[in-house]
């Protein structure tokens, strides 16, 4: 593929991955507040991971903002465990869940009423809270037209020759919010499309065989 004519790409990209893999139906959540910890728990771990350490939040009644602020850190370390980073991560849940409880009296769903910019600033200067799951709680935990980037994202674009591997977080953004509809449902199954196809293709060693982006794909799957 090449950079001209970058909506249609990347159209034409979406309708291949949605008609490979349907709908996604992420984030699997029964709650805003357990979207926001997920963003979190995601980090540097795989999902089966998460959806482990999530059910252990789940079953020691600690998936609000005040209960982990109110839980010891052991225990909530514990609880956490099979995501990984466990220690670092319960001072970054613990951060996200002052910030909610002191701004917004711990109710995720006051967060819908802020406007994208001024939410994102402020996520960004929680502990332990970077661009990308910053960009995971707007999108899936607010509905809010965000496009997440992730290393499926950089590797698979640049892979279609759409992007540098080197390209910064918000050109990779621009990429996407200048050429699609400014829409939340499209960002979200965009997204999650591409982390299915990473882990199903694109991988860092790719299986290139049946994947349905490789007649415009510029890796040489024979390296």
């Amino acid at each position: 593929m090449d950079k001209e004519n970058l909506a249609q790409n990347l159209a034409d990209i979406f309708q291949r991955l949605l008609k490979k893999y349907g709908p996604q139906h992420w984030w699997p959540a029964e709650s805003r507040f357990e979207m926001m910890a997920g963003a979190v728990l995601t980090q540097s771990a795989a999902w089966t991971n998460v959806e482990k350490a999530i059910s252990r939040l789940k079953e020691a009644n600690l998936l609000s903002a005040e209960a982990i602020l109110q839980a010891a850190d052991n225990a909530l370390a514990e609880s956490i465990r099979p995501s990984g980073y466990f220690n670092v991560k319960v001072r970054k849940l613990k951060a996200l869940s002052n910030w909610l409880q002191t701004g917004y009296g711990g109710q995720a769903e006051k967060l819908l009423e802020i406007e994208s910019s001024v939410l994102r600033n402020e996520l960004l200067s929680v502990w332990g809270i970077g661009e990308e799951t910053a960009d995971s709680i707007l999108l899936y935990a607010c509905g809010k037209p965000v496009f997440v980037i992730d290393a499926y994202t950089r590797r698979i674009f640049s892979r279609l020759g759409l992007t540098e591997k080197e390209a910064g977080y918000d050109h990779l953004q621009r990429l996407f919010t200048a050429n699609l509809a400014a829409d939340a449902a499209l960002y979200n199954e965009y997204h999650a499309l591409i982390v299915r196809h990473a882990k199903e293709h694109c991988r860092v060693k790719p299986g290139c065989e049946g994947c349905v982006l490789k007649d415009v794909c510029r890796f040489d799957y024979r390296e």
